[in-house]
């Protein structure tokens, strides 16, 4: 079961190497998502992406005799689940990067902690917001203006859409942290939880795609874009939900959370090794503001800077 968002959970060794692997995985989604967008529409990738990690995950479970559980509000948590945490950001992220660059998206999708303590500030009832959140999160907040500029108060073009859309995207996962810890407490395994949310997702959004992009109609995509949808499903959506709840049920919403302080690095690397993208002074510093406001939400540098000193006395 996750742990109580007051208790204050330490991770472990082999915790935080998971970590580091989701934020691998989910990184390199920005950098295969620039690539699919070039060829195809926002809901055909993001369709083949679930569809297909659905069936690579009903795969292990089919070969490791495992069962998905069959109750009915189980299954309306997955559908819930698959709307929070894929059908609406991955929607707004691949819309969003067809108008900004794979590592800005990353940087922007940084702020989920941020937007995460606010959902349980109001939504939850058993945590409220301390002095030292709310400055991590005015600071993130500081951040994101930095980012997208004081031009989107008067600006309507699609490079401020597109930021705006991955705001959006990080604001639904910061529901989706909070909804998704109910799983460990109905007893449904990471396993369970990862397949369940794409099998959900995707009865949602396989008749929307149809309606609106009518794909019959679209053109035979190159190698290179299926390779790129390949790695979307197997690498950054099937395998990493398997990480992504195994961290959910052993570290928490919180801890797991700190994953997109690692995202902008690996997003930023491959888009500018791969496809040419640049990133302007401006979002470097906002990503620094960003962290620094991350930092402080999370509290642990400080209380080990405070356990230091009072040992040094």
């Amino acid at each position: 079961m996750a742990p109580h968002p007051h208790t204050a959970h330490t991770m472990n060794a082999f915790e935080w190497l998971l970590l580091v692997a989701l934020s691998v995985l989910w990184g390199g989604s920005f950098f295969f998502n620039g690539i699919a967008v070039r060829e195809l529409p926002t809901f055909t990738v993001v369709v083949v992406r679930v569809a297909l990690a659905a069936v690579i995950l009903l795969l292990v479970m089919r070969a490791t005799r495992q069962a998905l559980p069959a109750g009915a509000h189980i299954w309306r948590a997955f559908i819930v689940m698959g709307v929070l945490n894929n059908a609406i950001p991955f929607g707004l992220i691949v819309w969003g990067q067809q108008h900004i660059a794979s590592g800005l998206a990353a940087i922007l999708n940084a702020t989920t902690p941020l937007f995460t303590v606010f959902v349980v500030h109001f939504v939850a009832v058993d945590e409220r917001m301390s002095g030292r959140r709310l400055g991590g999160v005015v600071l993130g907040v500081i951040g994101v203006v930095v980012l997208v500029g004081p031009g989107w108060l008067y600006s309507a073009d699609t490079h401020v859409g597109g930021q705006l859309a991955i705001l959006g995207a990080a604001l639904s996962y910061g529901f989706a942290s909070l909804y998704g810890r109910r799983f460990a407490s109905l007893g449904v395994t990471p396993m369970a939880s990862a397949t369940g949310q794409v099998c959900g997702s995707s009865l949602v959004l396989l008749p929307i795609m149809l309606f609106v992009d009518r794909p019959w109609l679209l053109s035979m995509p190159s190698t290179e874009t299926l390779l790129a949808l390949f790695g979307l499903a197997s690498l950054s959506t099937a395998l990493a939900y398997i990480l992504y709840f195994r961290i959910l049920a052993t570290a928490g919403a919180t801890n797991l959370m700190l994953v997109t302080l690692l995202l902008p690095v690996t997003a930023m690397v491959l888009g500018i090794a791969f496809l040419n993208e640049t990133l302007r002074t401006q979002d470097l510093v906002g990503m620094i503001i960003i962290g620094f406001g991350l930092v402080v939400l999370d509290g642990r540098l400080a209380l080990a800077i405070r356990a230091r000193i009072q040992s040094a006395k």
